[in-house]
């Protein structure tokens, strides 16, 4: 089965089939932020610092990393964002980027081994790119779209990622080296986004046999009651062979979906983590328990 490895100086964490599921932290982000776009513009990171610590704290088990800020310096502050964080925290970082140099500034100054995101199948990114990843030996996100844009079709994007894993391999960088992202799309747009999604997804597993990973959030935008239908989405993605996932880890629906998908999968052995998390705990001078309880209602 396919491990992607990805580490920080002192912590390492895998994505693989039979696996825990990766959470991606999605927040240090500054799209669709205005503040805190205007704050790391100006040297500003105290934002950044408090969205990782609380990602962290809520069970994100990697955090994306993303200076995208038209008219901004983005090679020097994603660098500055990517030492500050970690410095904060031991969880390796996914760096974000459109911007090769942006993502050379990344790598340089990053401790342990990166997932970088990302990479499209148009010959000039693959071309920028994939040597950057076999330098500084990190893995890569794998989009599943080209020069002709995004196909509907998922077995198009099938045959797009299969073209990046391939041109990976030519640079010397194996396959467990490259996490796909299907590109998931809203299904509030596109009534069977979530299917073709599955479907996708699939034949990545079982096919290709490449971990997978994607923004999430992305199906339900424009509809109500997001937390829900993520959940939904990702619980089913991950029976699919969805391997980690680009989320915002302080939405309980969304953490307590993955893990109790985890359960049901069988990727945590005698669920310890489902109950080291939700267990109650014994009452304040109780005896704790079902047993505890059902004594005291007998001496009532």
């Amino acid at each position: 089965m396919t491990d992607t490895v990805v580490s920080s100086a002192t912590k390492e964490v895998v994505i693989g089939f039979d696996r825990p599921f990766v959470i991606i932290g999605e927040r240090i982000n500054p799209t669709g932020r205005k503040l805190l776009a205007a704050e790391m513009a100006a040297g500003d990171y105290s934002r950044v610092e408090s969205d990782a610590l609380a990602q962290v704290a809520a069970g994100a088990h990697m955090l994306d990393v993303n200076a995208g800020i038209p008219m901004a310096d983005e090679p020097r502050i994603l660098a500055e964002a990517i030492q500050l964080v970690q410095s904060l925290t031991d969880v390796p970082l996914s760096i974000d980027s459109s911007i090769v140099e942006a993502l050379e500034a990344g790598l340089a100054v990053y401790k342990g081994k990166a997932l970088v995101n990302s990479v499209t199948g148009e010959e000039e990114r693959l071309e920028a790119v994939l040597p950057l990843i076999k330098k500084y030996g990190a893995a890569v996100v794998a989009i599943s779209n080209d020069e002709t844009g995004i196909s509907e079709d998922p077995d198009v994007r099938f045959e797009v990622a299969k073209k990046i894993v391939r041109h990976a391999a030519d640079y010397g960088i194996p396959a467990s080296d490259v996490v796909v992202d299907p590109l998931i799309m809203p299904v509030g747009a596109l009534n069977d986004a979530g299917a073709v999604s599955f479907k996708l997804l699939r034949r990545l597993h079982d096919e290709l046999k490449v971990n997978t990973t994607g923004g999430a959030s992305n199906v339900s935008f424009g509809l109500p009651s997001r937390n829900g239908l993520n959940a939904a989405f990702i619980s089913m993605a991950m029976g699919a062979g969805l391997t980690s996932a680009i989320t915002n880890p302080l939405h309980a629906e969304v953490t307590t979906a993955i893990m109790g998908a985890d359960v049901m999968m069988g990727h945590d052995p005698h669920c310890a983590r489902w109950i080291a998390k939700h267990r109650e705990p014994a009452p304040e001078g109780g005896e704790g328990g079902g047993e505890g309880r059902q004594r005291r209602r007998r001496r009532g």
